[in-house]
């Protein structure tokens, strides 16, 4: 397993699990950590951090040994219940910390700023049960504000990024300051599956077409949580290590970049208006 340092001083791998959805997060958590995995993602949003947890302990898994990140929901802004929700997370996950809290969306249309709602993280991090704080969903101009506020950069900024929407003007901007691009949606929900340049760099190097476009995301430096609820395809999405992509074929899968229009969420600017 590859790691990435964080500006935190601590280090996430590379792969990580996604629980969004998750028909038994419990289950998946176990198979994928008894498989190797040794990150998992969940949100307050996705309602199942209590699953994670469950899935994590049945695994065996030492707890220290699993880089843990949870996300704050999006109605919960505000100061005072960002830090009532983060103690509840704790509570619903079995433990007294974890590895990375993020801000879900910055909302930049709710009455509490989200440059108050990350003071409060920063406070969550100084008292060590977040070893690490970052964001989710924020474009420059929102890390700008916040980093130029409190001084704190993010560690981590995870965002939509696919071969059909790379995200290149965020993942530039996280890059020069210092912050881990992660991506959520690596395989743009299935989207290029069948796209020539993809189905014919997997042909030539046996590999499925999943695995193209997760080795693509590493070989550009970024974190991956692909999600699935199967031990077949958990294990695929994992064997990501032993096989390379040429320059050649980075820069063929680069070229299917179709800008704002290959988007598949709404853009964090304009999430949560009213």
């Amino acid at each position: 397993m590859e790691l990435i340092e964080l500006n935190s001083g601590t280090s996430i791998p590379q792969v990580g699990l996604g629980t969004s959805k998750s028909e038994n997060a419990a289950a998946s958590v176990e198979s994928a950590l008894r498989l190797g995995y040794r990150h998992v993602d969940t949100a307050q949003m996705y309602g199942n951090e209590d699953q994670v947890g469950a899935g994590v302990r049945a695994s065996g898994v030492a707890r220290e040994e699993v880089f843990l990140t949870t996300k704050l929901n999006n109605d919960f802004h505000a100061p005072a219940e960002t830090r009532r929700t983060f103690e509840e997370s704790l509570g619903r996950l079995g433990t007294d910390y974890v590895d990375l809290f993020l801000i879900h969306w910055p909302m930049p249309f709710l009455e509490v700023d989200y440059v108050d709602t990350w003071k409060t993280m920063v406070e969550l991090q100084e008292s060590g049960r977040a070893r690490a704080i970052g964001v989710s969903n924020f474009q420059p101009e929102h890390l700008e504000r916040i980093i130029e506020a409190t001084g704190v950069v993010p560690a981590v900024n995870q965002i939509e990024v696919h071969p059909y929407f790379a995200n290149n003007d965020v993942r530039q901007y996280c890059k020069s300051a210092g912050i881990a691009v992660e991506a959520w949606s690596p395989l743009g929900k299935g989207n290029e599956f069948g796209d020539p340049v993809i189905s014919g760099i997997a042909e030539r190097h046996g590999r499925s077409e999943a695995q193209v476009i997760l080795r693509w995301h590493l070989q550009r430096g970024d974190v991956v949580i692909p999600k699935s609820d199967h031990e077949t395809r958990q294990r695929e999405n994992f064997d990501l290590f032993s096989f390379d992509l040429s320059g050649d074929e980075i820069a063929a899968i680069d070229a299917l970049d179709q800008g704002e229009a290959g988007r598949r969420s709404p853009h964090p600017s304009e999430f949560g208006r009213k």
